[in-house]
């Protein structure tokens, strides 16, 4: 054989042992990577059971303390002695039975409160029953009294509205508010002022009922001359001639009293006393 057929076989035969060897290296290699893959799963399931098992231990940790909770109460419980269970059910019986004289006495006094209120209410229906009698009779005798004043025609002949006689019937005439009404007591010989007009008694006749007074009004002096007692009076007065109207109800010595009626619209003093 010649030396260039022996240098080609060993060539030959080392390039098949170098791809043996790569062929090796390769095969090894891809064994590591899925080695390694597979290490890495077998790990990361390991760490979870790991966690499971830590959770798992502290919620029966949980659960330790519960349960020894409960059986401290159920210990504390089972330690009371029969005398002392007895004891709390006497002093709770004892608790009732003044809960219910309490409220039994309470319900007495209520009653007793009701049965008072409702005889005060029957009093005051009573008084108020009264208080209606009083005021219907108080109206009649009011309506009574209303018939009995007089419309009479005045010393100028003009129909007068109703007269007053005395003091009660003028106060009717006053809450009718129909007119001004200014009540006055005149000496003889006196000037007064009443409303917006002066007054000056000139004689009082005591034995006929007669008597004669000058009215000044608007700067005039009108002389009422022997007039009698509860007469009309009338005279016109101010811009717009209102119709004044004075009646006398007592004629003494020297004295008269009486009052002055006014119209609604008519002027009113500056001071309403007079």
């Amino acid at each position: 054989m010649s030396e260039g057929s022996e240098a080609g076989g060993e060539q030959r035969s080392f390039s098949g042992l170098f791809m043996g060897l790569l062929v090796l290296a390769v095969i090894a290699a891809a064994g590591g990577l899925i080695w390694s893959y597979s290490l890495n799963n077998r790990l990361a399931k390991a760490e979870t059971k790991l966690l499971e098992a830590q959770h798992e231990r502290e919620q029966l940790a949980s659960d330790l303390r519960e349960t020894n909770a409960r059986l401290k109460i159920t210990s504390d419980s089972v330690g009371l002695t029969q005398r002392q269970l007895e004891a709390r059910a006497q002093e709770l019986l004892r608790r009732q039975e003044s809960d219910a004289k309490r409220l039994e006495s309470e319900q007495a006094a209520t009653k007793q409160q009701i049965g008072a209120v409702s005889n005060d209410v029957s009093s005051v229906k009573t008084d108020v029953g009264g208080v209606k009698t009083d005021v219907a009779q108080t109206k009649t005798e009011l309506q009574n009294t209303e018939s009995q004043l007089q419309s009479v025609r005045g010393d100028l002949g003009i129909q007068s509205g109703l007269i007053a006689k005395n003091h009660d019937e003028l106060e009717i005439l006053k809450h009718r508010g129909d007119r001004n009404y200014y009540e006055f007591t005149l000496r003889k010989g006196q000037r007064q002022a009443v409303s917006t007009v002066g007054l000056e008694l000139r004689k009082a006749d005591t034995k006929h009922n007669r008597y004669t007074m000058n009215v000044y009004a608007d700067d005039k002096k009108i002389e009422k001359k022997d007039r009698g007692l509860n007469e009309p009076v009338q005279f016109y007065t101010g811009k717009d001639n209102y119709l004044y109207e004075l009646v006398v109800n007592n004629i003494t010595k020297n004295e008269v009293q009486g009052y002055i009626s006014t119209p609604k619209g008519a002027p009113v003093p500056v001071n309403p006393g007079h």
